[in-house]
């Protein structure tokens, strides 16, 4: 199958017609969130990474300040609640605007790995909210990471941060106490310092004092709330609105205390729908015999499907959910799905049996639920995973000093 070709300032809204030919793909290699920290890192002089993303021009002081669940999209529709985040689209303040892609899924554990390791998902091998884990048989939920698996035996490459600190470079992460132990930062976003702090503030404080500390400086920032109301109430809800607007004001707050010499760089995992409340737009599984026949094994999230079919059913499984979803989702096979792209250039062996059998994207604003299964994420109001340009579609925002 021929890659699109489709770049992150290119993205289609409505590809038609809907078939896997024309499927976007993102923008691995050039304008992907997996490209960002190595571009930043050549910048910075650390051995082994090339300036992927060629506009980005090198800065002594970086911080990327990444804002969890908010999407190129909303950012430009909401120019009244982020008047600071709408003046960073263009180059107003000496920067620039532009979109990258995710990377699919588009969820939080897959995009953080993409972020912290500059690799793809088909390298890092988070490929999805939940996937198999092919030496147990067991769903493994990458985000929560349960059942408990060794970290660097689940993802082994070091992250950017951990080469940027060997190779001399003052490195720190400012986020969440809540956050320093686990093993998703442990693999994804560790090296260097970390320093947890309560308030959105205190972590913007700290990160440009951690900034003016040193010559040569990354440090990561992390603000987590856009994501959990949009996921609560929807993209859609004055909460939601609400959260934007503390965020727009945590990045001019960090941009007014840059040291000299910083670039400062804001970006997020993924973009987010709302879904609405009916039986059209939110297709039950547990409540579906068609779609459960031959599954052994349901992954993923709702707008970004893994399903694993009993053995020697993966062709009728593909056949029906193609037959059953065809209309309002991407349906691909294994093969196809890793020839198209979708999860990056190149598959590691030990990730290719996380995909699952069948991969189920979604296009329309529909999401398959599993209402016994996972009730709490089945009544997500917001929800992402997806290729559209809604879900798929991350900021870029830069200021520079």
């Amino acid at each position: 199958m021929a890659q699109p070709t489709t770049t992150a300032a290119a993205w289609p809204d409505e590809p038609e017609p809907l078939s896997l030919d024309t499927a976007p793909v993102p923008a691995y290699g050039s304008g992907s969130l997996a490209d960002l920290l190595p571009t930043l890192a050549a910048g910075l002089g650390v051995p082994g990474f090339e300036p992927l993303i060629s506009e980005l021009a090198p800065a002594d002081r970086i911080c990327v300040f990444l804002i969890d669940g908010l999407g190129w999209e909303q950012v430009r529709a909401h120019p009244a609640e982020a008047p600071f985040l709408a003046s960073l689209l263009g180059t107003s303040r000496g920067g620039t605007g532009r979109p990258l892609t995710s990377g699919f899924p588009a969820t939080t554990a897959t995009s953080l790995a993409s972020v912290g390791t500059g690799r793809p998902p088909g390298e890092h091998g988070l490929t999805g909210y939940t996937v198999r884990d092919p030496d147990t048989g067991q769903l493994m939920n990458q985000l929560r990471w349960r059942p408990w698996t060794p970290p660097h035996v689940w993802q082994p490459y070091p992250t950017v941060f951990e080469l940027a600190d060997a190779a001399g470079v003052h490195t720190a992460q400012v986020s969440s106490p809540a956050f320093q132990d686990t093993p998703l930062t442990k693999v994804a976003l560790s090296g260097g310092t970390f320093h947890g702090r309560l308030s959105g503030e205190e972590r913007m404080d700290l990160a440009a004092r951690r900034l003016a500390e040193a010559d040569r400086a990354l440090v990561y920032t992390y603000y987590s709330e856009v994501d959990g109301a949009g996921h609560r109430f929807g993209v859609d809800s004055d909460a939601w609105r609400g959260q934007l607007m503390h965020a727009d004001q945590l990045v001019q707050r960090l941009a007014e205390q840059l040291p000299a010499r910083s670039a400062l760089y804001v970006t997020a995992d993924h973009g987010m729908v709302d879904i609405p409340f009916d039986e059209e737009s939110r297709i039950d599984f547990d409540e579906d015999w068609e779609l459960r026949a031959g599954v052994a094994l349901l992954g993923g999230e709702g707008r970004a499907r893994h399903v694993y079919a009993v053995p020697g059913a993966e062709v009728d499984v593909l056949a029906v959910w193609r037959e059953v979803l065809g209309d309002r989702f991407w349906v691909a096979g294994r093969e196809e799905a890793v020839a198209a792209g979708w999860f990056g250039p190149h598959i590691d062996e030990r990730v290719y049996g996380r995909i699952g059998d069948v991969v189920a994207a979604a296009h329309d604003d529909v999401a398959l639920t599993a209402s016994l299964a996972e009730p709490h994420e089945s009544a997500m109001a917001g929800m992402h995973g997806s290729m559209t340009a809604a879900e798929q579609l991350v900021p870029l925002l830069e200021v520079r000093t």
